[in-house]
C-alpha cells in the first residue's frame, strides 16, 4: 500500500516512483490560482493525458449496459474478503501483475470495511463494490496495470466530487496513482464529505487568487493544442534568449551604460534593457546628459539608431520588397510572413527575430480590436522597419553584442509600440525618453523597466553631434573645476592634435564670462575628448544693459576682455547685403536636394579657403552644413535663406579665416565682441556669421547697452544666453577704447564695504 505525503512544490508531482520516499504518492486539491499554478496543471494535464486519466465535470455512474455486462461476466456474488476481491480482480481485469491486484483489493477492502463500520448494510456494499468495479474497469482500465511503476500514472478531476467519487480516487491513490483535484469553484462541497482533510491535502500558497470564471481543463486543453500549432510557426528555436532588464538598478542612463560583460555571464542570454524615463531629473543639464550618453555608447562600440518622435511609415518600396500572399487564418500569415525573415550571417540571431515576431503577432491575434486583415498590416509594418534598420543595428552581429534603439518621445500609435516591443525581445536596447510628462506614451508591456522623474521639458529634437548643445554651470562649481582642472592635461595635448570638435554653449552667471575668457578651452567644464571628437565650450551671450549705470566701468570691463584672438565690431552693421561677395552668384550651385556638395565648392574658382589645411576645409564645411541642417537662420528652406548662409560663410573677412586656421581645438579660442549702442538691427548676414562662428568654437559676446533685440531677430530658437546686468542707456557712443582705463584691481576692503 503507498501513503499520501506532503510536497515542498508542485514539480516534485513529476518525481518518478524511484526518487521519491518508500510508498510516497500525492493527493492534493487546488482551490486558488495565479501563473505558477496555471502552468502546473497545463503540465500535469499533458502527463495524465499521456499516462493517467483525465476527468471533467464527474465520473458517470454504470448504465444499463455496463451492469448487464458486468453480471454476465462476473455474476452478482459478492463478499467483504480479501481472498473474494483477489480473485475477481484477476477475472475482471486480467492485465493487473499480482502485486498491482494485491494493492487494489487491500484498498477496496478497507474502503468497503470503513463503511460497514459507518453502518453500511450487505446489501449498499455490495452495490458500492460493483460501482467501484465498473469504474475501474470502463474509466480506470488504462491505469490499472501500471499502478507501483516508476513512472507513476496521474489522474486529474475537475468538477463537484461526490461521496463514491472520493472513494474511488482515494482506492486509486492508496494503490499506487498521483491525484489532482481542481476545486475551481471552492472549498464548501467538498469540505462537506471530508470535513477534516483525511483523503486528500489542500494546496495553499502565498499569492493565490480565486479561479477565472471562464478557467476549465477545457481552456487548458485548448491552450496545449494552440500551443502545439504554434510551435509549428517557430521552426527551430533559438539556442539563446533574452534576459530583459535583469540588472537594472533603477539609476536611469547608467543602467543602460553599464558594459554587456557585465550585465550577466550565461552564454544562453543574451543582456538587453527595455527602458523609458518619463520627465527628467534636471531640467538645466538634461541636454548634457543626453548628448554625453550618445558620446559614451559611440566610446564603447555600441550600433545606434535614434529615432525622433515618430517611426516614419514604410514606403511603397520598402513595402513591396514583403513577400506575402491571401491569408484566411492568422496562423497561416504569420508561417508565411515569417519567411522574410532572414539574417544568413547569423542563424541564431534569425531564429531569436522569427521568434519574436511569432510571439508578439500571435498575442495580437488574440486581440478582438484586431481583425485578419489589420494584423496583417502590423505584421508588414514590423517586417518593413526590420529591414529598415536591421543593417543598422546588426551590422556584423555576434553574441553577446547589444544594439541600442533610441526613441525619443512618445510612441503615438499602437504599431510603433508593437515595433519597439519587438525589438525589446532582440538583442537590442530599447530606450525611450520622453522627457515632455504632457505626452503619453501607448506602449505597455511586462518587460518594460519605467524610470519617473517629476519635472517636464519639452524638447523638439535628440541633441547628437551635430546639435546645438547646452551645457550648464553654477559659479563655484566652475571656479572649483577650474581650479582642479588647471594642473591637468596641460601637457597631454600635441599641437593640433585633433581636426573634429563640437561646439557646446555653457550656460553662466555674467561674472563668469571675465573668469573663462582668457581660459583655455580644456581648463574649462565640460571640456572632453571622446572618440577623437573634442567638446568645445564656449560662451554664446549678449549682455544687456550696463551695470550700476556707469559708462566708464561698462567701456572699461569691456576693454578687459580684449586680446590678440579677439576680433571687436563696433560699426552696425559689420557685414551690409551690398558688400561685394564673389560667391553669391554661385550659391546655387553648391546646394541642391538638401545636400551641400562640398567637393564642388573646393573645385570652383571663386572658392577662397583653398590655403587652409585641408582639415579646417573639411571642419568649416562640416560646420556650415551642420547650420543650414539645425535651420538656425530665420527663413531657412523657406525663402532661399540657405544659399544667403552659403554665400555668407563662403565670404568671411581674412582676419576671421586667419584666426580659424591657427586655432587648436584644445587651447584658446578666437573671439568675437560686437558692441551695438544705437537703434540700428544687426544684418542677416551677421546673424548668419555669428551663428557659424558659434559651431566653429568661437566666444561670442553682444553688448548692447540698450537692451534691444539684436542679433536674435533672426533665429529661429533661443541660442545665445542674454544676461541684464543693468539699466538700459542710450545715445552712447562707443569710445577710442585706447582711452580707456582698465578697471583697477579693488582691494579687500573696497570688495567686504562695497566702497572705493
Amino acid at each position: 500500500m503507498f501513503e499520501h505525503k506532503m510536497l515542498e512544490n508542485l514539480n516534485q508531482y513529476f518525481n518518478t516512483l524511484s526518487a521519491r520516499n518508500k510508498g510516497e504518492v500525492y493527493f492534493y486539491r487546488i482551490a486558488g490560482y495565479n501563473e505558477g499554478i496555471k502552468n502546473f496543471i497545463k503540465k500535469y494535464y499533458e502527463a495524465a493525458r499521456r499516462s493517467g486519466v483525465v476527468i471533467e465535470g464527474r465520473i458517470s455512474n454504470p448504465n444499463e449496459n455496463n451492469l448487464s455486462y458486468y453480471e454476465e461476466i462476473m455474476g452478482m456474488d459478492f463478499l467483504l474478503d480479501m481472498g473474494f476481491l483477489i480473485s475477481s480482480l484477476q477475472k475482471w481485469l486480467p492485465r493487473m501483475n499480482d502485486y498491482q491486484r494485491k494493492n487494489v483489493a487491500t484498498s477496496i477492502y478497507d474502503t468497503l470495511e470503513q463503511m460497514r463500520q459507518e453502518g453500511k448494510n450487505d446489501s449498499m456494499l455490495r452495490n458500492a463494490y460493483i460501482k467501484f468495479m465498473c469504474w475501474l474497469y470502463y474509466k480506470f482500465e488504462r491505469i490499472v496495470n501500471q499502478l507501483g511503476n516508476d513512472e507513476i500514472p496521474k489522474i486529474l478531476y475537475e468538477g463537484e466530487i461526490s461521496n463514491y467519487e472520493l472513494k474511488m480516487l482515494t482506492i486509486l491513490s492508496n494503490a499506487g496513482c498521483d491525484i489532482v483535484f481542481l476545486q475551481i469553484h471552492g472549498e464548501e462541497a467538498y469540505k462537506k464529505l471530508d470535513s477534516e482533510s483525511k483523503y486528500s491535502i489542500l494546496y495553499e500558497k502565498e499569492e493565490m487568487l480565486p479561479f477565472p470564471k471562464e478557467f476549465s481543463i477545457a481552456t487548458i486543453r485548448n491552450e496545449i493544442e494552440q500551443e502545439r500549432k504554434n510551435r509549428q510557426l517557430y521552426g527551430i528555436l533559438p539556442d539563446v534568449m533574452n534576459a530583459t532588464n535583469i540588472w537594472i538598478e533603477g539609476n536611469g542612463f547608467e543602467d543602460i551604460l553599464k558594459e554587456i560583460q557585465l550585465r550577466g555571464t550565461d552564454p544562453n542570454l543574451f543582456y538587453n534593457c527595455f527602458y523609458r524615463m518619463n520627465g527628467v531629473e534636471d531640467k538645466l543639464t538634461y541636454l548634457n546628459e543626453l548628448y554625453q550618453f550618445q558620446l559614451q555608447l559611440k566610446t564603447n562600440g555600441r550600433r545606434i539608431v535614434i529615432v525622433e518622435n515618430s517611426i516614419s511609415c514604410p514606403t511603397i518600396d520598402e513595402i513591396q520588397k514583403i513577400r506575402r500572399n491571401s491569408y484566411t487564418t492568422p496562423e497561416q500569415m504569420i508561417l508565411d510572413l515569417s519567411h522574410n525573415i532572414q539574417y544568413s550571417a547569423n542563424i541564431q540571431l534569425q531564429r531569436v527575430m522569427i521568434k519574436a515576431f511569432v510571439d508578439l503577432i500571435l498575442e495580437e491575434s488574440r486581440n478582438p480590436d484586431n481583425n485578419l486583415n489589420k494584423l496583417t498590416n502590423k505584421a508588414v509594418y514590423l517586417l518593413c522597419w526590420l529591414q529598415r534598420y536591421q543593417p543598422e543595428l546588426f551590422s556584423n552581429w555576434n553574441m553577446p553584442d547589444i544594439s541600442c534603439f533610441i526613441y525619443f518621445g512618445s510612441c503615438k500609435n499602437e504599431t510603433e509600440a508593437l515595433f519597439l516591443r519587438f525589438l525589446a525581445r532582440l538583442p537590442i536596447d530599447v530606450v525611450i525618453l520622453n522627457p515632455n510628462l504632457n505626452t503619453k506614451c501607448c506602449l505597455t508591456d511586462k518587460l518594460l523597466f519605467e524610470k519617473n522623474y517629476d519635472n517636464s521639458l519639452v524638447i523638439e529634437k535628440f541633441p547628437s553631434e551635430n546639435s546645438d548643445v547646452h551645457m550648464t554651470t553654477v559659479a563655484y562649481q566652475a571656479e572649483r573645476e577650474l581650479d582642479t582642472m588647471m594642473y591637468q592635461g596641460s601637457g597631454l595635448y600635441r599641437n593640433q592634435q585633433y581636426t573634429k570638435a563640437v561646439s557646446v554653449s555653457l550656460q553662466t552667471i555674467y561674472e563668469e564670462i571675465n573668469i573663462l575668457w582668457n581660459q583655455e578651452l580644456k581648463y574649462r567644464p565640460n571640456f572632453s575628448v571622446i572618440d577623437n571628437v573634442v567638446n568645445l565650450p564656449v560662451i554664446f551671450a549678449k549682455v544687456s544693459g550696463v551695470k550700476n549705470g556707469s559708462a566708464m566701468e561698462y567701456w572699461s570691463e569691456i576693454k578687459a576682455l580684449f586680446n590678440e584672438d579677439t576680433i571687436v565690431v563696433k560699426d552696425v552693421p559689420f557685414i551690409n547685403s551690398t558688400d561685394a561677395n564673389p560667391i553669391k552668384a554661385h550659391a546655387t550651385e553648391f546646394f541642391k536636394n538638401g545636400r551641400l556638395n562640398k567637393t564642388k565648392i573646393k573645385e570652383h574658382p571663386c572658392y577662397q579657403y583653398s590655403f587652409l589645411r585641408d582639415e579646417m576645409q573639411e571642419y568649416m564645411l562640416d560646420k556650415l552644413a551642420l547650420l543650414i541642417e539645425q535651420r538656425t537662420i530665420k527663413g531657412t528652406f523657406e525663402n532661399g535663406t540657405e544659399y544667403t548662409i552659403i554665400s555668407t560663410v563662403l565670404n568671411l573677412k581674412k582676419e576671421m579665416i586667419r584666426m580659424i586656421q591657427k586655432f587648436d581645438f584644445t587651447k584658446k579660442n578666437p573671439k568675437l565682441i560686437y558692441i551695438n549702442t544705437t537703434e540700428k538691427i544687426i544684418s542677416l548676414e551677421d546673424s548668419i556669421m555669428t551663428a557659424f562662428l558659434n559651431l566653429i568654437g568661437f566666444d561670442i559676446v553682444f553688448f548692447v547697452p540698450t537692451g534691444y533685440q539684436n542679433v536674435e531677430k533672426y533665429f529661429n530658437r533661443k541660442v545665445l544666453e542674454e544676461y541684464q546686468i543693468g539699466e538700459y542707456l542710450y545715445d552712447l557712443h562707443t569710445p577710442n577704447f585706447d582711452l580707456i582705463p582698465l578697471h583697477p584691481r579693488r582691494s579687500w576692503r573696497d570688495k567686504i564695504f562695497k566702497r572705493g
